[in-house]
């Protein structure tokens, strides 16, 4: 029986999904290789997301875009599941971090379920870097960010932002100019075709296509 790893009580990692559903998700990304097939590469996404964060010393919350499913790929006895709340994904981000705090959590890191380049280790050096960092950042090559760690909540980094564009980044960073920040690696976020059409674990998706 797989024995699970004792949380840390005041750590949270927060981790935002999309319902897998047909034409509802990864719809850039569908725009070239079709709907069927962005479903099937989310899914996969969706997997290693729970690969990487299964077996990390933390509290873990799923929050999902439209309704919360059970039996699913998120285990009931690892994640805590929660709907995300909010018109906009800036509000949704906010409440998730406000409910965190008024529970208790000291350290908090939100993440999207889509990350294929993130790992294990990216999330505990997150974390690590709380201890002496209000803010951590995690930048994509796209100009936003896949992660974001919070000793506080500063309302500004949830406000003003056109999310899904290259100025996310860019517009966060200028909200702590005068914070200590920590920044993670830059790593590739999956939207479009061509940010995986040369990675080899994607090949299989694409067979329709050639």
């Amino acid at each position: 029986m797989k024995v699970l790893p004792v949380s840390n009580p005041k750590e949270l990692l927060i981790i935002f999904t999309r319902n897998p559903q047909l034409g509802k998700c990864k719809t850039r990304l569908a725009a070239t290789v079709g709907d069927e097939a962005a479903l099937n590469i989310y899914i996969f996404l969706l997997k290693h997301t729970v690969v990487i964060t299964q077996d990390l010393s933390m509290d873990k919350q799923v929050y999902y875009s439209e309704a919360v499913r059970k039996n699913d790929l998120w285990s009931e006895t690892i994640y805590t599941k929660k709907q995300q709340v909010g018109d906009n994904l800036g509000i949704r981000m906010r409440n998730a971090f406000d409910e965190g705090f008024r529970d208790g959590y000291e350290k908090i890191v939100l993440i999207g379920s889509d990350m294929y380049d993130l790992n294990k280790d990216d999330l505990r050096k997150a974390f690590d870097a709380l201890a002496e960092n209000n803010f951590v950042i995690g930048p994509a090559l796209d100009g936003g960010y896949y992660l974001m760690g919070l000793q506080k909540v500063r309302p500004e980094l949830f406000q003003n932002k056109n999310w899904g564009t290259s100025s996310v980044l860019n517009d966060t960073l200028s909200n702590l100019k005068n914070e200590k920040v920590f920044l993670l690696p830059k790593l590739n976020d999956v939207d479009l075709y061509e940010d995986i059409k040369d990675v080899a674990a994607f090949q299989e998706f694409f067979t329709h296509l050639k």
